[in-house]
């Protein structure tokens, strides 16, 4: 509880895309959230939890906070009986230059420097860590020996490695790390939250997901002539706050809950959806590419034939009853994500 009797709560990354949406939700449920960020004064990153104090006012507080710096959230934990771990970089293959400085030793020491802080903070109860989909596989082949070619939670991603796939390596090592640091104590319980590609409007138009940006080329028209058939795990951005904060709520949570739709949407499904309300914009294929010049041209855009050969029209279905069942989760329409995220993807080019 704080000052004012409203139970109080944690959010690491709070200026980013998952962690923005999360720090509303909880303010419209009546928590005092204490939001972590990297630059407290970084206007263009900050401004919507400003936005957010001024709307919900004396609810929302603000700390600075470095993953990689110990003891860095000590202050924003103190009297916090729950906290949710959403900060983690996710960069797209083209922005890493470095897969161990840039993404494993954000994720898995700023997990671990977390944790540090929770176990000095007697008042924490739960933990609920955001990891993803890609901390149970690799690659989509990796699903095909999966019972049923199934996605589900009990796997653990073994393919990938600091050189292939270093962002799914990333949050598996961390994830990993969580569950050993809750398996060595009794005071505190942890729960995992991992969804799917996130999509949906952003509320921090400076955000650096990767998420946000991945769709960029199908909207820029990279692929007018033809969609590649290449399919995604999805899951609303709105639908994965709400996760977390069932998972907080619900005391008998536990375990890992993937967040997705129960089917993938290939780039044409998402083509098709968007031109319902822009049939006009050539820039979205109208139709899908055979696989063959795909696995020609691939290489020319990036894609090695390692990944092609292991991505390239493979679709798999996801168990997701266990976020239906316990969580109580009623995700939205996958059109209704990928309308809201193109518009806010033409709202932030305005911007520009």
């Amino acid at each position: 509880m704080d000052a004012r009797g409203e139970t109080a709560v944690a959010v690491t990354g709070g200026s980013g895309f998952v962690g923005s949406h999360l720090v509303r939700r909880l303010l419209e449920r009546g928590y005092a959230v204490r939001a972590t960020v990297r630059g407290a004064a970084d206007a263009t990153k900050v401004r919507p939890l400003w936005e957010l104090q001024e709307a919900f006012p004396g609810q929302l507080t603000l700390f600075e906070a470095d993953l990689l710096k110990e003891g860095s959230f000590d202050e924003a934990f103190r009297g916090c009986a729950t906290v949710f771990h959403v900060a983690s970089p996710f960069l797209m293959p083209e922005w890493i230059k470095d897969g161990q400085r840039d993404l494993v030793d954000p994720a898995l020491l700023g997990t671990r420097n977390v944790i540090g802080s929770v176990e000095r903070t007697p008042e924490v109860e739960t933990l609920v860590f955001t990891s993803t989909v890609g901390a149970i596989f690799g690659d989509y082949a990796d699903v095909r020996e999966m019972a049923g070619q199934l996605l589900m939670e009990k796997y653990f991603n073994t393919s990938s490695t600091v050189a292939n796939n270093p962002y799914h390596y990333a949050k598996t090592v961390a994830e990993r790390a969580a569950w050993d640091a809750e398996a060595a104590q009794d005071r505190w319980r942890l729960v995992s939250v991992n969804p799917g590609l996130i999509l949906g409007p952003s509320l921090t138009p400076a955000s650096e997901s990767g998420s946000l940006f991945l769709l960029d080329e199908l909207f820029k028209g990279y692929f007018c002539y033809g969609a590649p058939d290449f399919s995604f795990t999805t899951a609303d951005v709105r639908d994965v706050a709400d996760a977390h904060i069932a998972a907080a709520e619900n005391p008998v949570a536990k375990g890992r809950y993937i967040v997705a739709n129960e089917t993938m949407t290939s780039f044409h499904e998402m083509s098709r959806i968007i031109r319902t309300r822009h049939p006009r914009d050539l820039r979205l294929p109208r139709t899908a590419l055979p696989h063959w010049p795909v696995r020609i041209l691939g290489p020319h855009f990036g894609l090695t034939q390692d990944y092609i050969e292991k991505h390239l029209g493979i679709r798999f279905r996801v168990d997701n009853s266990r976020s239906v069942d316990e969580l109580g989760l009623v995700y939205r329409p996958i059109e209704e994500t990928l309308l809201d995220h193109h518009e806010s993807w033409r709202t932030r080019r305005r911007r520009v």
